[in-house]
């Protein structure tokens, strides 16, 4: 998913990285792509604000441009949505219950996906590239991209240009990044299974598998981010 946020009282504070000593940029919301790496957003204990996500399809839908424009990016909302990005932060603040805010989000959203859907129809998303990312989400990853490929008649290199092309990411690594995902929530419930465990039940070949595109996507092991996810929610 690619994630928006509008604040309801201080500025996001968002670095692209984690522990890593990333510059903090300040946004009163903020739109991300799809990224390879962790992004951390400072604050005191208290936050307060809310949160979108988009599907690739969705964010095209809303922002009127491919997810790729975005990918490994975090952009101003207001540049993505122009004077729609200002009321919707103004509404949002303004509404007194969550309910309301709820309306209003519904009904800025909607009228974003009315404004870009009179845009060239030649610049829509392919349906092949559409059921292609249904494919990898249905699979959670687990899946070749060579079969996807041939299941939509085209060659995998064809299939790759023209993914990453509106996604921002290839099959591939979009695959491995649903895998990390997959992971990510069997390490995270209430009783977490052994790392060996979370490892085959969400597709790796092995926990070397596993720990590798855990340091890849978070910058920690698996042990050293659950011991720092453990003081997080303790302390």
């Amino acid at each position: 998913m690619l994630t928006a946020v509008i604040s309801l009282s201080d500025p996001l504070e968002v670095a692209p990285g984690v522990d890593d000593g990333s510059p903090v940029t300040r946004f009163g919301g903020v739109a991300g792509g799809l990224m390879c790496r962790s992004v951390a957003i400072h604050h005191d204990g208290r936050q307060q604000g809310v949160q979108v996500s988009l599907t690739p399809l969705g964010a095209r839908a809303v922002y009127g441009m491919p997810a790729a424009a975005l990918a490994h990016r975090l952009v101003p909302l207001d540049d993505l949505l122009g004077a729609l990005g200002g009321e919707l932060a103004d509404r949002l603040r303004a509404a007194t219950t969550w309910a309301a805010r709820f309306a209003a989000l519904d009904e800025l959203l909607m009228r974003a996906v009315g404004r870009a859907a009179g845009g060239d129809p030649a610049s829509r998303v392919r349906p092949e590239v559409a059921q292609a990312w249904r494919r990898l989400v249905a699979a959670r990853g687990r899946t070749q991209v060579g079969t996807v490929a041939a299941e939509l008649g085209w060659s995998r290199r064809y299939l790759t240009e023209r993914f990453r092309g509106e996604v921002g990411l290839s099959p591939k690594t979009f695959a491995r990044v649903l895998r990390f995902e997959h992971a990510h929530e069997l390490a995270t419930s209430p009783d977490p299974l052994p790392w060996a465990e979370v490892a085959t039940a969400s597709g790796y070949a092995d926990q070397a598998h596993l720990v590798r595109d855990w340091r890849e996507f978070t910058g920690r092991s698996p042990t050293a981010w659950r011991r720092g996810e453990l003081l997080l929610t303790t302390g």
